[in-house]
């Protein structure tokens, strides 16, 4: 059977709205877009408001950028949101507090590993900041790319300051450090590290990977990456292959993965932490959840409501105060 499109309403304008609140479109425009430099008393502002809701006028977000020169996007590159729990609750959090302050917040599904690729596919959205929170994800060009698309605010997460961007300052082989400084404190030596095969993961991965290195080359520690797919079966595999290995600790990457791997550990009979010793990052319940509990490694980002104030003075001022560097710290659990 065929299919056929009902009849059309027909679209509601800013005129309507101005005809039916008795004011001109300037004002309708000026309420709506919040405009604060306009002189608008708050008996018009309502009526303008109540004749907007009673028509059912939605904004057109593109025109609107196209007169302020702007949009109000705040993107954020998917793999952001790729990288566990605690970075999607992060997401929810910034999520509600952008939105509080008028913005909204867009995740951008290009993973291009090639920085000025992504930045160009970024910049046709025109967004007002660009939250590319993922490391080594932007190059001076990429920057360049994004200013001359109008995005005025950009925000990183980068060992070093990175000229033209905030820079939220942390270090992902800081997670990799502080799990192999616990695990080389218990005696551990031979020491595994997960590295998941899932796209936009290696990114995190590989710093935390360095990290291990480190403190392993000081301690005379073997490491061992360890590719895995998340999922039980690849779980099983590699927990075989870990006892075959003859290893006696395991960096996890994540709570998720370790967590994962941990069960599987114990599915095989290798006691955990007697023969393995587990360590994941993040500190989610999920660690303290799993028997044994997991050790972990606490990660600490400031505040959404602090990203987002910075975000705001960034769009609209051009400038913003430093933000607390990111942190990290072990958490012993019942696993190492």
């Amino acid at each position: 059977m065929a299919f056929s499109k009902g009849p059309q309403a027909a679209r509601i304008t800013s005129t309507d709205v101005a005809r039916a609140a008795g004011v001109s479109r300037a004002t309708v425009s000026f309420v709506l877009n919040g405009t604060s430099t306009a002189r608008i008393s708050e008996e018009t502002r309502s009526r303008v408001l109540a004749a907007a809701d009673e028509l059912g006028y939605v904004p057109h977000a593109a025109a609107r950028s196209l007169r302020a020169g702007r949009s109000d996007l705040i993107l954020l590159p998917a793999a952001v949101s790729a990288t566990g729990r605690l970075f999607s609750d992060w997401v929810d959090d910034m999520e509600t507090a952008l939105g509080e302050r008028g913005y909204t917040v867009v995740l951008h599904g290009n993973r291009s590993p090639d920085p000025v690729t992504a930045a160009r596919a970024w910049a046709q959205l025109r967004p007002a900041a660009v939250l590319a929170m993922a490391p080594n994800s932007l190059t001076a060009e990429a920057v360049q790319v994004l200013a001359q698309a109008g995005t005025t605010a950009v925000l990183t997460i980068a060992p070093e300051p990175m000229p033209g961007v905030f820079t939220l300052l942390g270090d992902q082989s800081d997670i990799g450090r502080v799990a192999a400084e616990h695990l080389v404190s218990r005696g551990r030596r031979r020491i595994g590290v997960l590295m998941p095969t899932e796209r936009g993961l290696s990114a995190f991965a590989e710093p935390r990977l360095a990290g291990i290195q480190r403190v392993a080359t000081v301690h005379g520690a073997t490491v061992t990456p360890l590719p895995m797919p998340y999922g039980g079966e690849a779980a099983s595999a590699l927990a075989v292959l870990c006892r075959e290995l003859g290893l006696d600790a395991v960096f996890g990457y994540n709570d998720e993965y370790a967590a994962l791997l941990s069960a599987a550990l114990n599915d095989h009979g290798v006691d955990v932490p007697g023969q393995i010793a587990v360590v994941g990052a993040d500190d989610l319940l999920l660690a303290q959840i799993v028997r044994p509990q997991l050790t972990s490694v606490r990660y600490r980002l400031p505040a959404a409501d602090l990203i987002a104030d910075t975000v705001d003075s960034l769009i609209n001022r051009g400038t913003a105060e430093p933000l607390p560097s990111v942190w990290f710290e072990p958490v012993p659990r019942q696993s190492s």
